[in-house]
């Protein structure tokens, strides 16, 4: 009898081997794809990434020959996918692979359409993303040795982006002009600096930690002036000569992503980059109109809650005018949202079992961004507040805003997926809009379940963000494949949102500069919404939202497909979140 009883197992793990041999096979062979290609573009997009000079990298080659060699890779790791039987992987490695195959879809569109010959929008730039390093952590005297190094590339990196802008000026693929107006402003800053010590660029040398000896101090600080002087700042006077005299007065007047060269079929490929879901614009277009109509009449409750007597667009116009709306000073609102965020520090436990170890710092928007940026953006270790004309700011958005840039939003979202060490690099780094815009405006929406809304305007703030969102479906498919104009698109939002009539109009400039990239917010909060109404109502008693939460959040980053699949394994677990103390 001893003898039969362990006969059958053994004979089933015999059965079994050939499978799992398979399964272990196929999982070796995609990690040995996915790691190599990823190891490989973050070479291309940081050339020093493994020096040790962890405060500044490498500007990238956005030369041909590096541009031919992105399409060749990214073409070659397609078809790899394609060969790959996904039913072949291990349940982990499907999960890999359906987050590794967008990912190579969206980078291989972006390649094929030559997106690089357009390296800028309306509140972003190469230019920009450069004088942002200045911004960085400078701790060692390699740090300041990259940045050096970094500096004295800037022609090169600059006449490469020059030559590509050239190209797509040639072939008509540039934004629009309208949203192009005086963005040279940071370009400007730098080559007209009356000194070096003014340029933007030479802020890490104001200060040097203590650890540094004063004689490196004063050769490194020689040494960023020269480079500052002989490389920074020719560098921008071409590049400004180059945008005001021919880039800015040639590009396109139209607005549409269809005036683009194959611009159906380019503004196709940014709907599946942003929403990973295979949509029409006709399709989100009225999801966007049905969404706004049950926004208005939860805007019509606030109103009746705070005995308004007029129509919203009366409402809106208090709102917008009514100074008791608006903070005094610059510092006053950055105040305000830090007391905003350490409020929902002291809720976070009820809602959030697990939280990231860092911490994020609350700064404003730089002079030269602030007239054309968001009222806010927040990333890991940053929650920037826009202190530039403070009558576009209103304290009862800055909840919402707060909510969605700081924490429990982005500067909490992103963190948390970069200290996953159970996820593969390329799923901890990399940043899907419509996973990460989407849970950052649930995020806005959470806020009234945890109490954040303190007064009812506050809550119409919320209501207001949410009909903003919203009404991004309606106004990117209208201008880029209904032939709506821009005071149409400003028209919509100044009737459906609170928003200032200064901020409609850099909003409305950067999605027509930024096809796609507005719909991935709303597209994303709904599908968590309906995510977590279904856990809700098949788990009932048993639905935890902390580990609802833990759950969504340990995905990392990922398409609306893969976080519907998740939801139905933790459906089918009873609810258990990825951590053993939820329960």
């Amino acid at each position: 009898m001893i003898a039969r009883r362990l006969l059958i197992p053994l004979l089933a793990m015999t059965a079994l081997a050939p499978a799992a041999a398979q399964a272990q096979s196929a999982d070796a062979s995609f990690r040995a794809l996915y790691t190599a290609e990823y190891d490989w573009r973050r070479h291309q997009q940081a050339p020093d990434e493994d020096s040790g000079d962890a405060g500044v990298r490498r500007l990238p080659d956005v030369g041909p020959a590096a541009q031919a060699a992105r399409l060749d890779r990214w073409t070659r790791t397609a078809a790899a996918l394609q060969a790959i039987r996904v039913a072949d992987l291990s349940p982990a490695e499907q999960v890999n692979y359906a987050v590794y195959r967008q990912q190579i879809a969206a980078l291989l569109a972006e390649q094929t359409f030559r997106d690089y010959e357009k390296p800028l929008n309306s509140d972003t730039s190469f230019w920009g993303d450069a004088a942002g390093w200045a911004r960085g952590r400078f701790v060692r005297e390699a740090d300041y040795r990259a940045y050096i190094a970094m500096l004295r590339d800037l022609p090169r990196y600059f006449d490469q982006n020059i030559a590509n802008m050239r190209a797509g000026l040639k072939r008509g693929f540039t934004p629009s002009r309208v949203t192009l107006e005086g963005r040279d402003i940071g370009v400007a800053q730098v080559a007209e600096a009356k000194t070096v010590e003014a340029s933007p660029f030479y802020a890490p040398f104001h200060s040097f930690p203590s650890a540094i000896p004063a004689a490196m101090q004063a050769a490194l600080r020689a040494e960023g002036a020269a480079a500052i002087r002989d490389a920074v700042v020719p560098a921008h006077v071409k590049l400004l000569a180059f945008l005001r005299s021919e880039y800015i007065p040639g590009a396109r007047t139209t607005l549409a992503a269809y005036d683009l060269p194959d611009g159906r079929a380019h503004y196709a490929s940014k709907i599946a980059e942003f929403t990973t879901l295979d949509q029409t614009p006709q399709q989100i277009h009225a999801i966007g109109l049905a969404e706004i109509a049950k926004i208005r009449g939860r805007m019509q409750e606030v109103m009746d809650q705070v005995g308004f007597k007029g129509d919203l667009p009366a409402f809106l116009t208090f709102l917008r005018t009514d100074p008791q709306f608006y903070a005094k000073t610059p510092q006053a609102l950055l105040d305000r949202a830090a007391w905003i965020a350490k409020t929902f520090d002291g809720k976070a436990s009820q809602y959030f079992g697990h939280l990231p170890r860092s911490r994020f710092a609350i700064k404003p928007v730089p002079a030269d961004l602030a007239p054309f940026y968001t009222g806010g953006r927040g990333g890991p270790g940053i929650y920037l507040v826009n202190t530039y004309n403070l009558s576009a700011r209103p304290l009862y958005s800055l909840p919402a805003l707060t909510l969605h840039e700081s924490a429990p939003g982005h500067a909490f979202q992103m963190p948390l997926a970069a200290e996953n060490k159970e996820l593969p690099a390329f799923r901890r780094d990399t940043y899907l809009s419509v996973y990460g815009e989407g849970w950052a405006l649930y995020c806005e929406a959470l806020g009234e379940e945890m109490g954040m809304y303190e007064t009812p305007y506050e809550r119409f703030g919320m209501l207001s963000y949410q009909a903003w969102r919203a009404s991004r479906l309606v106004v990117d498919t209208g201008i880029h494949a209904m032939g709506w104009t821009r005071e149409q698109a400003q028209r919509y939002l100044h009737d459906n949102t609170a928003l200032a009539d200064h901020e409609i109009e850099t909003e409305v400039d950067r999605y027509i500069a930024w096809p796609g990239q507005a719909l991935s917010y709303y597209t994303g909060e709904l599908a968590i919404l309906a995510a977590r109404a279904r856990a809700e109502k098949a788990l009932g008693a048993k639905f935890n939202i902390r580990a609802f939460h833990d759950m969504v959040l340990a995905l990392g980053s990922v398409p609306i497909p893969e976080l519907d699949r998740r939801v139905d394994q933790f459906i089918r677990d009873g609810g258990k979140g990825p951590y053993p103390d939820e329960e």
